[in-house]
C-alpha cells in the first residue's frame, strides 16, 4: 500500500524499533499515531519527530481492553481516519527457566506480546474493513522458530502471535486488509532494559553468539517496505533467515544449536 497521505498505528511507539517504525513512516508523508505505555517515552519520540499534528501521541498500556478499545475514536480525533496497524510492543521474560518464573511474570509476557496484539486488532479491525486499502502488520520473533532457553514464555508469545497472524490473513484475504507478520532477529534496542530482564554482563557474549544485531532504523526500514509490499514473511536479520531455514530443514537439530549457543544464558 502507497504510505503516503494515509495514518497509521504504531504501538510501542517510545523507543526501539517502534519509535524507528513512527519515524521511517512519517519520513514518508504519513501521519501517525504512536502508542506506548510511557507518557515520557512518547513525548521524546515527537520531539525527535518534529513533524506537530502529523504525529499524535498516546499513552495507552495495550494489556488494559477497554483502553485500547477507545483508541480508534481518539486516533480518528486527531487524525479523521486509519489506514493501518503495526504491532511492533513487546517484552521478554528474565532470563531463567520457566520452572524459576513466577506467574505475574508469564502473564506479563502474555498480556503485552499476545493479549494486546489481540486486543489492538480486535479494537481497530472494524474500521480497517472500511477503507479501501489497509494493513495489519504485526511483530513476531525468530523465536517463534527455534526455542530459546530461558525465553520459553516469550517464544511462545510470539509463536502466538505469528499464527494469529497467519489466521488473520487467511480469513481476509478477499478483504481490503493486508496482513503481514514479522519475524525479527537480533535488534540492538533496549528490550531487555525495558523489560526489566538485562543480561548479566558476562553474558554478552553469549547473546551475541547467536548472530550479528541488525540496527533499529535497518529493522524499521525492513518492516515498512514489507508494509508496502504487502508482503505475507518479513525476516529480519542474517540470523533469524538463518534460523528460519534451519527450523524447517531439521527443528531437532536448530533446537539443539540454539540451547547450545544459549546455553550460558542460564548457566
Amino acid at each position: 500500500m502507497e504510505v503516503i497521505g494515509r495514518v497509521f498505528v504504531v504501538t510501542g511507539g517510545g523507543n526501539g524499533i517502534g519509535r524507528e517504525v513512527v519515524l521511517g513512516l512519517l519520513a514518508r508523508g504519513a501521519r501517525v499515531a504512536a502508542v506506548d505505555v510511557s507518557e515520557a517515552a512518547l513525548a521524546d519520540t515527537a520531539s525527535i519527530a518534529g513533524v506537530g499534528d502529523r504525529l499524535s501521541t498516546h499513552t495507552v498500556d495495550i494489556t488494559d481492553r477497554d483502553a485500547v478499545l477507545a483508541l480508534p475514536a481518539a486516533v480518528q480525533a486527531a487524525h479523521g481516519q486509519v489506514d493501518g496497524l503495526l504491532n511492533v510492543a513487546g517484552v521478554i521474560q528474565p532470563f531463567v527457566p520457566f520452572a524459576d518464573l513466577d506467574n505475574s511474570q508469564i502473564e506479563r509476557v502474555l498480556g503485552v506480546n499476545f493479549w494486546g496484539v489481540v486486543h489492538t486488532v480486535q479494537a481497530f479491525l472494524p474500521h480497517l474493513l472500511e477503507r479501501r486499502d489497509a494493513a495489519i502488520v504485526n511483530v513476531s520473533s525468530m523465536g517463534a522458530f527455534v526455542p530459546v532457553p530461558g525465553q520459553s514464555v516469550y517464544g511462545a508469545s510470539k509463536a502466538a502471535v505469528m499464527l494469529l497472524t497467519e489466521g488473520l490473513y487467511a480469513e481476509l484475504r478477499e478483504t481490503s486488509v493486508a496482513v503481514t507478520v514479522v519475524f525479527p532477529g537480533g535488534v540492538a534496542t533496549h528490550i531487555a532494559e525495558n523489560s526489566g530482564a538485562a543480561l548479566p554482563s558476562h553474558d554478552g557474549a553469549a547473546a551475541a553468539s547467536v548472530g550479528s544485531l541488525t540496527s533499529a532504523p535497518d529493522a524499521a526500514r525492513q518492516i515498512i517496505e514489507g508494509l508496502e509490499d504487502g508482503s505475507f514473511r518479513v525476516v529480519v536479520g542474517k540470523d533469524a533467515k538463518s534460523l528460519d531455514r534451519l527450523s524447517r530443514l531439521s527443528p531437532h537439530r536448530a533446537t539443539d544449536l540454539v540451547a547450545k549457543k544459549m546455553a550460558a544464558l542460564l548457566g
